[in-house]
Order: C-alpha cells, then structure tokens, then sequence
C-alpha cells in the first residue's frame, strides 16, 4: 500500500475549511495594509539560495531538496518564500514602481527536516515582503500585519520576540566579541557548533541543542555592539510598536536561521511553548539583493506556517472557528420526484448554493440522515403529492421545524435564508 512521503500529507475536504478560514484572513488583512499577492514557481536555480540564505546554514548544507534537470541544470525545491519573492522583484523591474513595492504569497515550503507536529518536509507558508524602503516603521507595519492576522484568526497568549543584529558596519564587531566568548567554551559544544564557530559564528546563537542553551543565554548581546546607525533605526521601530500599544520582548539570542538578516529580527511565540516552534517570524535584509542582481534594495518581511497556525487554533480549542459552509439536501421520494429533483440540484448550485442529493433510491429517514452527516443546513423534500400541489416541504434540519414553501419561491428562500446564515 503506497502512502505520502515523510513528512508530508494530504489535505482532505474536511480540513480545507480551516485552510480556507485562516487564508481568507491572511487575503483580506494584507488587502488592508496595501500588499499584493505574487505567486513564484516552486523550483528555482540552486544558485539563489546558495548565494542569499547561506552556504553555513543548515538549509543550504542539509535541508534542501535539489536535483539536476534532463538539461543539466541544478535547480532546487523552494526552502523558503523571501529569495524568490525578492529574485522576482529585481527581473521584472519593480524597482521602477513606486517604493515600498508590498507583496504577499502562500506558497509551498521544502525541507528535509526531521519530521514533528507543525513541522513538516512540504509545509505552507504566508509571507509577505516590502521592498525598496529601509525606514523603521516599515518594519512595525509588517510586525503589526502578523500579530493582526493572529488576533484576527483567534490566537491568544502570544509574545512578541525582538532583537537587531546589526549591519555590515557593526556586525563584525560583534562577530569578533561572540568568537572569542566562545572559543573558551570549545570543549563544550555540540559538533555543529564546533564546526559553526569556524564558518558561521552567529549561527552558534540560533542552536537548538539543549547542552548549548546555557552558553547561548550568556553570550554577548548583539544590542551592545550596535553602530549609531543601527541603534537608532531600532530606537525608532521600538517607539513605533509601543505608538501602536504592540507589546515586544527583547531577546537578544534572537538571530533567526537566515545568513540575509540585517537589523531587525523578530519571532511570535506560542504561550508555553517557546522558540523551536515559533508561529512565526522575520526581519530585515537589505543587503540580500545585491546577491541576486546586484542592485542595493532594503527589505523586510516575515512568514508564518499555516500548518503551524491551525494546530494553535486546535489547541486553543477554535478549531470550530472555520464554519461548514450553507448547504441544501434535496431528498426525492419516487421517479418523478427525483427527475425534479435533479433539476432543484442544478438550479441551487447555479445560484452558489452548496446542493446535495442521493444519487439512487432510498428511504426518506435515510436520506436525512445522509443530510445530517454532510453537514446541510435545509433539506428539501419532494414526493409526488408535493409535485402536484407545486411545492416542496423545507425542513431546518438544526431545529426540526418544517414548512411548506411554493415551487417558484423555494430558491429564492434558500438565497434569503443563505444570506442570513
């Protein structure tokens, strides 16, 4: 019996309506804050994440799904939304538009990681990016869309994760500081980070390893290496978050998995659960551009798990917060009857009203019965001393209180009840 692949699943019907919920909220808060939506392909040329999230980085070294085409080319199953999303911006010219050019997505997200729940080998994602804008408030506004969405959908008990890390003028600074710090603890790593002291010391912060966690919490903080530049554009994204009454938590360990972050870094963490499963997160990097087209353009942006989303909804216990849509069943009782019916069916889904039926004769307790386990609101119920008399029985199906409705108003009842639902 062949199954999904690790890590992976299917979504089936009874799940799209939490998918539907949850996107519908993402679609209409980003139509708000002015961000169109962009689709990118799911693969593309290896080189782009090679050169933007970073040869040291554990996506690059071990989580990336990459393969050869039948033309030789190296190409590589998107691992996250923000390079592609930026690689798109720089090819078609986006840079002519007006700045900050605001884009969302929701696309699919590869990598072969070890597989738990809200983590899996192909996720979701919603993202969102501003490009061409390197102002502070940028970067609040994008803060404010996330947490938005998340009090939007239901979810409480979440905390704000803050930090910055710098630039290209400062940061190596603080690279010097947090290498020396660590050196005197070699003996003690873990061997990724033994191996990340060398190659990529601010990876050394973003460590799940529980042995690490000590030496991470003691570490030097990225704040106290800042150059002026950088502590007063977080100066200022601090009293934007605080003008719109968000609360935040400094966290200096915050660096984020990405080699493209600049400034500011930020995470939303679930009450009681903490850093490895982050709702959601991001930051700044201006400087990721300039690997892909070599055209300086700032940007900021975040994305956030779906899967990640509706399993915090489930253990908030609002699951139920993605409603069944209306929905009609048409229960026939003989020939005639069931040939009307078939024509009731078509003329509801052509008015967008979610129609049912049997599809061969049955009792009427079994066909309302059917009704009730496909989740529909009304049944309508049809024999042939209806049909003579040029109506139909209506029956809430939720109070079990029934009418009888004339044929040419039967439909625009529905629509009325429908609108009302």
């Amino acid at each position: 019996m062949l199954q999904t692949p690790r890590g992976t699943n299917d979504l089936l019907p009874a799940e799209q309506a939490a998918w539907d919920y949850v996107s519908d909220h993402f679609r209409a808060i980003c139509a708000a804050y002015g961000y169109g939506e962009i689709r990118t392909p799911v693969f593309e040329d290896t080189r782009l994440f090679q050169r933007t999230v970073g040869e040291g980085t554990d996506i690059v070294e071990k989580e990336m799904y990459t393969f050869f085409d039948r033309g030789g080319d190296s190409l590589t199953l998107r691992p996250e939304g923000t390079a592609p999303v930026v690689r798109a911006y720089l090819e078609h010219g986006m840079h002519r538009l007006p700045q900050p050019v605001k884009l969302s997505y929701i696309a699919s997200i590869f990598r072969y990681d070890r597989p738990q729940a809200g983590r899996l080998r192909q996720h979701h994602q919603f993202g969102v990016e501003a490009l061409g804008e390197s102002a502070a408030t940028v970067d609040a506004e994008v803060i404010a869309l996330l947490l938005h969405l998340y009090r939007n959908v239901g979810l409480t008990g979440l905390s704000l994760q803050l930090n910055s890390i710098g630039d290209a003028a400062c940061r190596p600074q603080y690279i010097e500081e947090l290498s020396a710090y660590y050196r005197s603890h070699t003996h003690a790593l873990c061997e990724n980070c033994r191996n990340r002291l060398e190659r990529n010391p601010l990876r050394l912060l973003d460590c799940k390893e529980d042995s690490c966690q000590p030496f991470i919490h003691a570490a030097p903080h990225t704040l106290g290496s800042l150059c002026a530049a950088c502590d007063a554009h977080f100066d200022t994204l601090k009293r934007s978050l605080e003008a719109m009454d968000i609360d935040y938590t400094l966290n200096h360990t915050l660096v984020r998995g990405l080699d493209y972050y600049t400034r500011t870094v930020f995470e939303v963490w679930p009450e009681a659960v903490g850093r490895q499963s982050a709702l959601g997160g991001g930051g700044r990097y201006d400087g990721l551009a300039r690997h892909i087209g070599k055209r300086d353009v700032p940007g900021i942006g975040f994305g956030t798990g779906i899967e990640r989303i509706i399993l915090n909804l489930e253990r908030q216990g609002l699951a139920s917060a993605a409603d069944v849509p209306f929905g009609v069943y048409v229960a026939t009782l003989g020939d005639n009857a069931a040939r009307y019916g078939i024509g009731l069916v078509n003329d509801l889904r052509q008015r967008g009203i979610r129609a049912l039926m049997t599809y061969k004769s049955r009792s009427l307790k079994a066909q309302l019965r059917q009704a009730g386990n496909l989740g529909a609101h009304y049944a309508v119920i049809v024999g042939d001393d209806e049909l003579e008399q040029g109506k139909a029985l209506l029956r809430d199906l939720n109070s079990s209180t029934q009418e009888l409705v004339d044929d040419s108003d039967l439909a625009p009842t529905l629509e009325r009840l429908r609108a009302g639902n």
